[in-house]
């Protein structure tokens, strides 16, 4: 069995899923031909990156990239830094010859995130951007039924990931709203989720509007001192595809009442789809085929049951018949990453794509600044 040296670099939320996903691959695919070795972790706080070997079984701790990035048994790096660091920390990556793993968004702007894909295209190493969303087999079950033309010519769409947590005037910022760090504000951090998906299932956009909002001009920081805040707390955009179809995008951590909600909807000619992450076993599909009959006959939504239901190797542990989580979504998107390493092909989403949702958002927010359309 030939296994996989991981270093993690970055030892925060995202450096745990990761971790995780390293961990519970065995587990969870049944005679898969490699073994994720948790071999580095690498933090700027050298005592997180030491709670992090020691808790999960490292060989390294380091606060040095070099000193994790010249171990020759360290085959695939994983990037869950603030988004300033992505290029630096990728490009140096991809120079010691290692497979990369890197959080979304790809970097703090569409022109790094252009120098990382040129620096990758020849380089022949594996590389996926961690859009996790992809991942759920509701999803992958919902980007079958369009690619089979059962939603036939889309019509309208709609997508939103919304969150509550920075409603609250007096709750310490973060990197994450820090414009400086993140390269924007809930846009680059929710937004980039949603793009990548609609993006995935749709294709490539032609048109979009947008508008943002920051909540409070000052926040505290994690000291207790008021500073001002230019990130962007919510988000607005609508979108055109090519054929002239449209829809929303919607992005927002001020949204009362809600937690960690991920939802789309895409309406065709033929058929319609929906998802919601608080409901991640059902995928909802409408089948405009069904004939209008007296009582309604078997017209309406039908609800069908992806639950765990992974195509092999997934989905025999646990049973596919078992309702599955957030986390599951992240392992199979390590999985399918570490998949294309043994194997040798390319990876998705790719860099490329990465490349094309930063070209997306910057043209959000000068879309958003100029109050005009603009043509992508």
């Amino acid at each position: 069995m030939k296994k996989i040296g991981i270093g993690i670099i970055g030892c925060g939320f995202m450096g745990k899923a990761h971790s995780f996903g390293a961990k519970t691959i065995p587990l969870y695919y049944d005679n898969i031909p490699f073994l994720p070795c948790l071999v580095g972790a690498c933090d700027v706080n050298l005592d997180i990156a030491l709670a992090m070997k020691e808790r999960n079984g490292f060989e390294l701790a380091t606060s040095n990239l070099d000193e994790l990035l010249s171990r020759k048994d360290i085959d695939v790096v994983t990037v869950s830094t603030p988004n300033v660091f992505h290029r630096d920390i990728i490009l140096a990556a991809l120079a010691a010859g290692k497979h990369i793993y890197a959080d979304k968004p790809l970097a703090a702007n569409y022109a790094q995130a252009c120098e990382i894909t040129d620096a990758w295209q020849h380089s022949g190493l594996v590389t996926q951007v961690a859009h996790q969303f992809r991942f759920f087999p509701a999803v992958l079950r919902a980007k079958q039924l369009i690619d089979e033309g059962r939603i036939g010519k889309i019509m309208s769409f709609h997508g939103a990931y919304l969150h509550s947590g920075s409603i609250a005037k007096d709750k310490p910022i973060g990197w994450k709203q820090d414009k400086a760090m993140g390269g924007g504000g809930v846009l680059f951090d929710l937004g980039s989720h949603i793009l990548d998906l609609l993006h995935y299932l749709l294709g490539d956009f032609s048109e979009l509007f947008a508008s943002t909002r920051t909540l409070y001009p000052e926040r505290p920081n994690a000291k207790g001192d008021m500073v001002k805040t230019d990130a962007d707390d919510s988000a607005w955009i609508l979108c055109k595809l090519p054929d002239g179809s449209q829809g929303m995008v919607e992005a927002s951590k001020i949204y009362t009442g809600s937690n960690d909600d991920f939802r789309f909807e895409i309406y065709g000619d033929k058929g319609a789809i929906r998802f919601d992450s608080n409901f991640p076993n059902l995928l909802d599909f409408f089948d405009n085929q069904e004939p209008e009959k007296p009582l309604g006959g078997t017209r309406g939504y039908l609800k069908i049951e992806t639950m765990s239901a992974f195509e092999k190797p997934g989905g025999a542990f646990p049973p596919s018949k078992f309702p599955l989580g957030w986390i599951r979504s992240h392992v199979h998107c390590f999985y399918s990453f570490l998949n294309s390493v043994y194997n040798g092909t390319p990876a998705t989403p790719s860099f490329e794509d990465g490349a094309y949702i930063l070209k997306l958002l910057e043209a959000s927010y000068a879309s958003a600044e100029k109050g005009t359309w603009v043509t992508l």
